[in-house]
C-alpha cells in the first residue's frame, strides 16, 4: 500500500513511558491446578515503539497484551497504560486492537464492519462515514468499502482489521500475531506495509509473533520471553535504522539481533 513516503522524523530525547509493568504476575486457576502464566514481568515501553513479543507457545505474549487491553487481571504487581490503569485505558479508548482471526463479519461490508467500534462508540454517521474511509485509504484499501469480507484475500481482510482498529485513532495499537497464518510472501509485503503505516501513524505497537525474522525486521524493541512460567529472559533495543527494506535482513546488523534473539530463546528453554 502507497503509504507516506517522506522520512519519518527520528527523535532523540526520551520518549514518554506508554506502557510500564513492575513485578506483574498472572496466575490461573483451573480445575488441574494453578498455571502460572506471567512472573515477574517487568517492562517499560516508550512513546512511538514497535515492541515485539516473541517466545514459545504458551509463554504469555497474548496473556501480556490481554493485561494491557484489560481482558485480564494481574495476580499481583503493577501495570499502567499511558500512566491510568488498564481498565482506565479502555475506557478512555487508548489502544486498538488486532486479533490472530481478522474477525470481520461476514455480513456487513468492509466499510460497516470499520464503523462497528464507531457505531458503538456513538459517533455521528457522517463523522464514521469519514473515519472508515480514511483509514480504508490508509491501509490501501480504497474502493473496497462495499466489498464484503469473503471477496477479499487473507492479506487484504488483515488490513481491514487493521483499518478497524485505527478507526477511532487510538494512541496504541495491539497486534497478536495478526500475519501468522498468511504465507511468507503476503507476510513480507504485510510486513512492509506495516512499517510504513507505523512510520506514518507514530502509534505506539505491541507485536506479538513467534518469528524471528519479522521480530527483527518489524522491531525497535524486541522482548524475548521464556515458557511458563512466562519471564522476560532478555530485552534487545534495535540498532536497525527505523526506514528498512526487506534486503535489510541480509545484512550483519540484521543478522546479529537474530542470533541475541535466538540466543534468548534458547537460555529460556535451558532454564525450564
Amino acid at each position: 500500500m502507497a503509504l507516506a513516503q517522506e522520512k519519518p522524523q527520528v527523535s532523540l530525547a526520551p520518549q514518554p513511558s506508554v506502557v510500564t509493568a513492575n513485578g506483574l504476575d498472572l496466575t490461573f486457576q483451573t480445575a488441574d491446578g494453578p498455571v502460572h502464566a506471567l512472573k515477574g514481568v517487568d517492562l517499560d515501553i516508550g512513546k512511538g515503539e514497535f515492541v515485539s513479543f516473541i517466545g514459545p507457545s504458551g509463554c504469555g505474549k497474548t496473556t501480556f497484551l490481554r493485561v494491557v487491553a484489560a481482558l485480564e487481571e494481574p495476580t499481583s504487581g503493577e501495570i499502567t497504560v499511558n500512566g491510568m490503569s488498564p481498565e482506565e485505558a479502555r475506557k478512555a479508548r487508548a489502544y486498538g486492537y488486532v486479533f490472530q482471526a481478522a474477525g470481520l463479519y461476514p455480513w456487513r461490508t468492509i466499510g460497516k464492519n470499520v464503523k462497528l467500534p464507531l457505531e458503538i462508540m456513538g459517533y455521528s454517521r457522517d463523522e464514521q462515514e469519514r473515519r472508515m474511509r480514511s483509514v480504508l485509504e490508509l491501509v490501501d484499501l480504497k474502493g473496497f468499502e462495499k466489498k464484503y469480507p469473503w471477496q477479499l484475500s487473507g492479506g487484504m481482510q488483515q488490513r481491514a482489521s487493521i483499518a478497524r482498529a485505527l478507526a477511532f485513532d487510538a494512541d496504541i495499537l495491539l497486534m497478536d500475531e495478526p500475519f501468522g497464518a498468511l504465507d511468507e510472501i503476503v507476510r513480507d509485503h504485510l510486513n512492509e506495509q506495516l512499517l510504513q503505516l507505523w512510520a506514518r501513524t507514530e502509534k505506539t505497537c505491541l507485536f506479538v509473533t513467534h518469528s524471528i525474522p519479522e521480530a527483527v525486521y518489524l522491531s525497535t524493541k524486541i522482548v524475548v520471553m521464556s515458557p511458563r512460567p512466562g519471564r522476560i529472559t532478555d530485552v534487545i533495543d534495535s540498532p536497525l535504522p527505523r526506514e528498512r527494506p526487506l534486503d535489510i535482513r541480509d545484512s550483519q546488523a540484521f543478522i546479529d539481533v537474530a542470533h541475541r534473539v535466538r540466543e534468548g530463546l534458547r537460555a529460556g528453554m535451558d532454564d525450564v
